[in-house]
Protein backbone atom coordinates (compact mmCIF):
# COMPACT_ATOMS: atom_id res chain seq x y z
CA UNK A 1 0.00 0.00 0.00
CA UNK A 2 1.28 3.51 -0.79
CA UNK A 3 2.39 5.77 2.07
CA UNK A 4 0.95 8.99 0.68
CA UNK A 5 -1.08 10.31 -2.21
CA UNK A 6 1.90 12.02 -3.82
CA UNK A 7 4.33 9.19 -4.50
CA UNK A 8 2.45 7.11 -7.07
CA UNK A 9 4.35 8.28 -10.12
CA UNK A 10 6.07 5.14 -11.46
CA UNK A 11 8.46 7.16 -13.60
CA UNK A 12 5.89 9.05 -15.68
CA UNK A 13 6.86 12.32 -17.31
CA UNK A 14 6.10 15.27 -15.08
CA UNK A 15 5.49 18.03 -17.62
CA UNK A 16 3.74 18.30 -20.93
CA UNK A 17 5.52 18.27 -24.24
CA UNK A 18 6.41 21.83 -25.16
CA UNK A 19 6.33 21.62 -28.95
CA UNK A 20 3.55 23.05 -31.12
CA UNK A 21 2.10 21.25 -34.11
CA UNK A 22 3.25 24.11 -36.32
CA UNK A 23 6.86 24.05 -35.19
CA UNK A 24 9.35 23.79 -38.01
CA UNK A 25 11.26 20.52 -37.77
CA UNK A 26 14.30 19.78 -39.86
CA UNK A 27 14.31 16.18 -41.11
CA UNK A 28 17.01 14.25 -39.32
CA UNK A 29 16.96 10.51 -39.98
CA UNK A 30 18.92 8.19 -37.76
CA UNK A 31 22.34 7.30 -39.22
CA UNK A 32 24.73 4.41 -38.71
CA UNK A 33 27.14 6.72 -36.94
CA UNK A 34 24.44 7.75 -34.44
CA UNK A 35 23.47 4.14 -33.89
CA UNK A 36 27.08 3.14 -33.23
CA UNK A 37 27.37 5.87 -30.58
CA UNK A 38 24.14 4.82 -28.87
CA UNK A 39 24.43 1.04 -28.62
CA UNK A 40 25.40 -0.75 -25.40
CA UNK A 41 24.92 -3.94 -23.38
CA UNK A 42 26.54 -6.81 -25.22
CA UNK A 43 24.48 -10.00 -24.82
CA UNK A 44 24.14 -13.51 -26.20
CA UNK A 45 21.65 -13.95 -29.03
CA UNK A 46 19.98 -16.83 -30.88
CA UNK A 47 21.59 -20.10 -29.84
CA UNK A 48 23.97 -18.35 -27.46
CA UNK A 49 26.98 -18.75 -29.76
CA UNK A 50 26.82 -15.15 -31.03
CA UNK A 51 26.66 -11.74 -29.33
CA UNK A 52 25.11 -8.38 -30.19
CA UNK A 53 24.44 -5.04 -28.54
CA UNK A 54 20.84 -5.08 -27.31
CA UNK A 55 20.37 -1.63 -25.74
CA UNK A 56 19.79 1.51 -27.81
CA UNK A 57 19.38 4.93 -26.18
CA UNK A 58 19.26 8.14 -28.20
CA UNK A 59 17.25 10.84 -26.38
CA UNK A 60 17.21 14.55 -27.27
CA UNK A 61 18.84 14.31 -30.69
CA UNK A 62 16.06 15.71 -32.89
CA UNK A 63 15.61 12.39 -34.72
CA UNK A 64 12.68 12.22 -37.18
CA UNK A 65 13.15 8.77 -38.76
CA UNK A 66 14.13 5.39 -37.31
CA UNK A 67 14.20 3.41 -40.57
CA UNK A 68 17.77 2.27 -40.16
CA UNK A 69 16.83 0.31 -37.01
CA UNK A 70 15.29 -2.34 -39.25
CA UNK A 71 18.87 -3.59 -39.63
CA UNK A 72 19.21 -4.19 -35.88
CA UNK A 73 16.78 -7.03 -35.09
CA UNK A 74 18.41 -8.01 -31.80
CA UNK A 75 17.56 -4.83 -29.88
CA UNK A 76 15.77 -5.48 -26.59
CA UNK A 77 15.78 -2.11 -24.81
CA UNK A 78 15.06 1.04 -26.82
CA UNK A 79 14.78 4.64 -25.59
CA UNK A 80 14.07 7.27 -28.26
CA UNK A 81 12.49 9.88 -26.00
CA UNK A 82 12.64 13.63 -26.64
CA UNK A 83 12.87 13.50 -30.42
CA UNK A 84 10.49 14.36 -33.29
CA UNK A 85 9.24 10.92 -34.21
CA UNK A 86 5.84 10.33 -35.80
CA UNK A 87 6.32 6.67 -36.72
CA UNK A 88 7.60 3.63 -34.82
CA UNK A 89 6.97 1.00 -37.50
CA UNK A 90 10.71 0.40 -38.19
CA UNK A 91 10.76 -1.34 -34.80
CA UNK A 92 8.73 -4.16 -36.35
CA UNK A 93 12.03 -5.84 -37.17
CA UNK A 94 13.11 -5.79 -33.52
CA UNK A 95 11.29 -9.03 -32.76
CA UNK A 96 13.01 -9.48 -29.37
CA UNK A 97 12.15 -6.02 -28.05
CA UNK A 98 11.32 -6.01 -24.32
CA UNK A 99 11.20 -2.32 -23.39
CA UNK A 100 10.26 0.73 -25.45
CA UNK A 101 10.36 4.31 -24.23
CA UNK A 102 9.33 7.00 -26.71
CA UNK A 103 8.14 9.87 -24.51
CA UNK A 104 8.14 13.45 -25.81
CA UNK A 105 7.71 12.80 -29.51
CA UNK A 106 5.00 13.56 -32.08
CA UNK A 107 3.17 10.27 -32.25
CA UNK A 108 -0.50 10.49 -33.25
CA UNK A 109 -0.94 6.73 -32.95
CA UNK A 110 1.27 4.02 -31.46
CA UNK A 111 2.00 2.59 -34.94
CA UNK A 112 3.48 -0.39 -33.14
CA UNK A 113 3.58 -3.78 -34.85
CA UNK A 114 2.84 -6.98 -32.96
CA UNK A 115 5.89 -7.66 -30.83
CA UNK A 116 5.63 -10.96 -29.03
CA UNK A 117 8.00 -10.24 -26.14
CA UNK A 118 7.35 -6.55 -25.50
CA UNK A 119 6.74 -5.99 -21.77
CA UNK A 120 7.12 -2.25 -21.08
CA UNK A 121 5.86 0.66 -23.22
CA UNK A 122 5.99 4.35 -22.33
CA UNK A 123 4.58 6.89 -24.81
CA UNK A 124 3.98 9.82 -22.50
CA UNK A 125 3.81 13.40 -23.80
CA UNK A 126 2.90 12.67 -27.39
CA UNK A 127 -0.23 13.50 -29.40
CA UNK A 128 -2.08 10.20 -29.08
CA UNK A 129 -5.86 10.50 -29.40
CA UNK A 130 -6.79 6.88 -28.71
CA UNK A 131 -5.68 3.59 -27.22
CA UNK A 132 -6.09 1.36 -30.27
CA UNK A 133 -3.08 -0.35 -31.81
CA UNK A 134 -1.61 -2.23 -28.88
CA UNK A 135 -1.59 -6.02 -29.20
CA UNK A 136 1.37 -7.36 -27.29
CA UNK A 137 0.58 -10.54 -25.33
CA UNK A 138 3.45 -10.14 -22.85
CA UNK A 139 2.86 -6.44 -22.10
CA UNK A 140 3.04 -5.71 -18.35
CA UNK A 141 3.34 -1.92 -18.11
CA UNK A 142 1.75 0.68 -20.41
CA UNK A 143 2.01 4.44 -19.86
CA UNK A 144 0.14 6.87 -22.14
CA UNK A 145 0.00 9.92 -19.88
CA UNK A 146 -0.04 13.55 -21.05
CA UNK A 147 -1.64 12.82 -24.41
CA UNK A 148 -5.02 13.74 -25.95
CA UNK A 149 -6.95 10.53 -25.34
CA UNK A 150 -10.71 11.07 -25.00
CA UNK A 151 -11.90 7.47 -24.88
CA UNK A 152 -10.43 4.07 -24.02
CA UNK A 153 -10.99 1.43 -26.69
CA UNK A 154 -9.19 -1.74 -27.71
CA UNK A 155 -7.73 -2.51 -24.27
CA UNK A 156 -9.45 -5.84 -23.69
CA UNK A 157 -8.46 -8.41 -21.11
CA UNK A 158 -8.28 -11.12 -23.77
CA UNK A 159 -5.37 -9.25 -25.37
CA UNK A 160 -3.58 -8.16 -22.20
CA UNK A 161 -3.56 -11.04 -19.75
CA UNK A 162 -0.23 -9.86 -18.25
CA UNK A 163 -0.83 -6.11 -18.05
CA UNK A 164 -0.56 -5.05 -14.39
CA UNK A 165 -0.04 -1.26 -14.62
CA UNK A 166 -1.80 1.25 -16.86
CA UNK A 167 -1.12 4.99 -16.74
CA UNK A 168 -3.49 7.42 -18.46
CA UNK A 169 -2.87 10.58 -16.46
CA UNK A 170 -3.57 14.03 -17.87
CA UNK A 171 -5.60 13.06 -20.90
CA UNK A 172 -9.17 14.06 -21.81
CA UNK A 173 -11.11 11.12 -20.41
CA UNK A 174 -14.62 11.73 -19.05
CA UNK A 175 -15.41 8.13 -18.06
CA UNK A 176 -13.71 4.92 -16.98
CA UNK A 177 -15.55 2.92 -19.64
CA UNK A 178 -13.42 0.57 -21.72
CA UNK A 179 -11.04 -0.53 -18.99
CA UNK A 180 -11.95 -4.22 -19.12
CA UNK A 181 -8.59 -5.69 -18.10
CA UNK A 182 -8.95 -8.09 -15.13
CA UNK A 183 -5.17 -8.46 -14.74
CA UNK A 184 -4.67 -4.78 -13.85
CA UNK A 185 -3.26 -4.10 -10.39
CA UNK A 186 -2.39 -0.39 -10.70
CA UNK A 187 -4.51 2.16 -12.58
CA UNK A 188 -3.58 5.85 -12.77
CA UNK A 189 -6.23 8.23 -14.14
CA UNK A 190 -5.41 11.52 -12.41
CA UNK A 191 -5.79 14.90 -14.13
CA UNK A 192 -8.56 13.97 -16.55
CA UNK A 193 -12.17 15.20 -16.64
CA UNK A 194 -13.79 12.02 -15.37
CA UNK A 195 -17.36 12.37 -14.11
CA UNK A 196 -18.59 8.80 -14.52
CA UNK A 197 -17.25 5.59 -12.95
CA UNK A 198 -18.40 2.63 -15.05
CA UNK A 199 -17.02 -0.80 -15.90
CA UNK A 200 -14.94 -1.08 -12.74
CA UNK A 201 -16.45 -4.47 -11.94
CA UNK A 202 -14.01 -6.01 -14.43
CA UNK A 203 -10.98 -4.95 -12.35
CA UNK A 204 -11.00 -7.85 -9.93
CA UNK A 205 -7.24 -7.77 -9.22
CA UNK A 206 -6.84 -4.00 -8.91
CA UNK A 207 -5.01 -2.89 -5.75
CA UNK A 208 -4.33 0.81 -6.48
CA UNK A 209 -6.69 3.31 -8.12
CA UNK A 210 -5.54 6.89 -8.63
CA UNK A 211 -8.33 9.34 -9.59
CA UNK A 212 -6.97 12.60 -8.25
CA UNK A 213 -7.94 15.90 -9.94
CA UNK A 214 -11.09 14.81 -11.75
CA UNK A 215 -14.76 15.88 -11.59
CA UNK A 216 -16.29 12.92 -9.76
CA UNK A 217 -19.42 13.59 -7.68
CA UNK A 218 -20.70 10.05 -7.10
CA UNK A 219 -19.03 6.74 -6.20
CA UNK A 220 -21.73 4.34 -7.33
CA UNK A 221 -19.42 2.71 -9.89
CA UNK A 222 -17.49 0.64 -7.35
CA UNK A 223 -18.36 -3.06 -7.24
CA UNK A 224 -17.98 -6.00 -4.87
CA UNK A 225 -15.94 -7.79 -7.57
CA UNK A 226 -13.08 -5.43 -6.72
CA UNK A 227 -11.93 -7.67 -3.89
CA UNK A 228 -8.24 -6.66 -4.01
CA UNK A 229 -8.56 -2.86 -4.02
CA UNK A 230 -6.57 -1.37 -1.11
CA UNK A 231 -5.82 2.24 -2.07
CA UNK A 232 -8.05 4.90 -3.68
CA UNK A 233 -6.97 8.47 -4.31
CA UNK A 234 -9.91 10.83 -4.94
CA UNK A 235 -8.18 14.06 -3.97
CA UNK A 236 -9.60 17.24 -5.50
CA UNK A 237 -12.84 15.82 -6.87
CA UNK A 238 -16.43 17.05 -6.40
CA UNK A 239 -17.56 14.70 -3.64
CA UNK A 240 -19.78 16.72 -1.32
CA UNK A 241 -21.78 14.21 0.75
CA UNK A 242 -20.57 11.54 3.21
CA UNK A 243 -23.25 9.20 1.89
CA UNK A 244 -21.06 8.77 -1.21
CA UNK A 245 -18.33 7.22 0.95
CA UNK A 246 -20.76 4.47 1.97
CA UNK A 247 -20.63 3.21 -1.62
CA UNK A 248 -17.10 1.97 -0.84
CA UNK A 249 -18.38 -0.51 1.75
CA UNK A 250 -18.40 -3.16 -0.96
CA UNK A 251 -14.57 -3.12 -1.06
CA UNK A 252 -13.39 -5.65 1.57
CA UNK A 253 -9.66 -4.85 1.28
CA UNK A 254 -9.83 -1.03 1.21
CA UNK A 255 -7.29 0.30 3.69
CA UNK A 256 -6.32 3.80 2.48
CA UNK A 257 -8.55 6.56 1.11
CA UNK A 258 -7.59 10.07 0.00
CA UNK A 259 -10.35 12.72 -0.03
CA UNK A 260 -8.32 15.88 0.56
CA UNK A 261 -9.56 18.98 -1.28
CA UNK A 262 -13.00 17.43 -1.82
CA UNK A 263 -15.93 19.41 -0.33
CA UNK A 264 -16.78 16.45 1.90
CA UNK A 265 -13.44 16.82 3.71
CA UNK A 266 -14.61 20.15 5.19
CA UNK A 267 -17.55 18.61 7.06
CA UNK A 268 -17.62 18.26 10.84
CA UNK A 269 -16.53 14.86 12.18
CA UNK A 270 -15.32 13.97 8.69
CA UNK A 271 -12.73 11.45 9.85
CA UNK A 272 -15.11 9.80 12.31
CA UNK A 273 -17.94 9.52 9.81
CA UNK A 274 -15.65 7.99 7.21
CA UNK A 275 -14.52 5.31 9.68
CA UNK A 276 -18.11 4.58 10.73
CA UNK A 277 -18.90 3.86 7.07
CA UNK A 278 -15.64 2.03 6.30
CA UNK A 279 -14.75 0.15 9.47
CA UNK A 280 -11.70 -1.60 7.99
CA UNK A 281 -10.09 1.67 6.88
CA UNK A 282 -6.60 2.21 8.28
CA UNK A 283 -5.69 5.58 6.80
CA UNK A 284 -7.69 8.59 5.68
CA UNK A 285 -5.73 11.21 3.72
CA UNK A 286 -2.22 11.48 5.14
CA UNK A 287 -2.88 10.12 8.61
CA UNK A 288 -3.56 6.68 10.01
CA UNK A 289 -6.43 6.32 12.44
CA UNK A 290 -5.52 6.36 16.13
CA UNK A 291 -6.95 3.91 18.64
CA UNK A 292 -8.95 6.75 20.18
CA UNK A 293 -10.50 7.57 16.81
CA UNK A 294 -11.36 3.91 16.31
CA UNK A 295 -13.11 3.68 19.70
CA UNK A 296 -15.09 6.84 18.99
CA UNK A 297 -16.18 5.57 15.57
CA UNK A 298 -17.08 2.13 17.00
CA UNK A 299 -19.19 3.69 19.76
CA UNK A 300 -21.01 5.85 17.24
CA UNK A 301 -21.57 2.85 14.97
CA UNK A 302 -23.05 0.79 17.85
CA UNK A 303 -25.31 3.66 18.91
CA UNK A 304 -26.71 4.00 15.42
CA UNK A 305 -27.23 0.26 15.09
CA UNK A 306 -29.14 0.17 18.37
CA UNK A 307 -31.22 3.17 17.35
CA UNK A 308 -32.03 1.50 14.02
CA UNK A 309 -33.14 -1.71 15.80
CA UNK A 310 -35.33 0.27 18.18
CA UNK A 311 -36.92 2.09 15.26
CA UNK A 312 -37.74 -1.21 13.58
CA UNK A 313 -39.38 -2.54 16.79
CA UNK A 314 -41.67 0.46 17.14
Amino acid sequence: MADSDEELNHGSSETRNDFCDNDQVIEKPLTLEMVAESLSLLAKISTGLAHAFVRFNIPKRGITDLSILSSFPHLRYVDVSNNYLKDLTPLAHCSHLLTLKADYNRLNSPSLPDLQYLQVVSLNNNALTGTEGFSHPMLEYLSLSWNKICKVTGLMGSLFSNLHTLELRANKLTTTAGLTIPSLKNLFLAENSITELVGLEHLSQLTTLHLRDNLIQHLTGFHSNMKALQYINLRNNKLADMIEVEALCCLPMLRALILLECPVADQDDYRTEALVSLRRLERLDKFEYTEEERREAEDLYVQRQEKEICSEDV
